[in-house]
């Protein structure tokens, strides 16, 4: 090796050490602030569960306004709206059922909770699901019924009462042929 080299080397090393020296106390010296809450803010925070969107009561919200939407005739408004409830039941469903295997073997009582609060989620997505399958059946649109029924029958089971009636959907369709549950000979 060469002085030269040696020298550029040596010279870009310590460029890069300064550089890093430099920039790293700048890094360290940040700080996140965390504005403090008055009363009335933390009320509103408290309140996500019962008014904001990403809630039972706010996928029920939109529901309602779906099914406002179809008493007045306006079905494309009405898919709008089932659709953005099925994303936020299976939104919350998937947020307690991870949040929920977080606990589980921790605190079991904290799981169970979780657990149940995404199956009541799960229910109102498949049920939000089924609505939106009858709204495109309404609109002339059977594909775009058939997925979303098969869905709900692989979530529900074709044993209970709303995988029944989905199946029932997919035989009038003429997805399916043969009813179920069957009739006794």
């Amino acid at each position: 090796m060469t002085t030269n080299s040696v020298s550029r080397i040596a010279t870009l090393v310590s460029l890069s050490l300064l550089a890093t020296v430099s920039v790293a106390p700048a890094v360290r010296s940040q700080s996140v602030q965390i504005p403090t809450a008055t009363a009335e803010q933390a009320a509103d925070s408290a309140n996500l569960k019962s008014v904001g969107f990403l809630s039972l009561k706010g996928g029920q919200k939109l529901m309602g306004e779906a099914t406002q939407a179809i008493s007045g005739g306006n079905y494309s408004l009405a898919v709008k709206k089932f659709k953005e409830s099925r994303q936020v039941f299976n939104q919350l469903s998937n947020f307690y059922q991870q949040l929920g295997g977080s606990f589980a073997g921790v605190d079991n009582r904290i799981a169970d909770g979780l657990r149940k609060k995404a199956l009541d989620a799960a229910q109102m997505r498949d049920e939000a699901t089924y609505q939106l399958a009858l709204a495109h059946r309404a609109q002339n649109q059977p594909e775009l019924s058939v997925p979303l029924l098969v869905q709900i029958i692989r979530s529900q089971n074709p044993t209970r009462e709303l995988g029944k009636k989905s199946y029932a959907q997919l035989v009038e369709l003429g997805f399916a042929e043969t009813a179920y549950p069957r009739k006794p000979k």
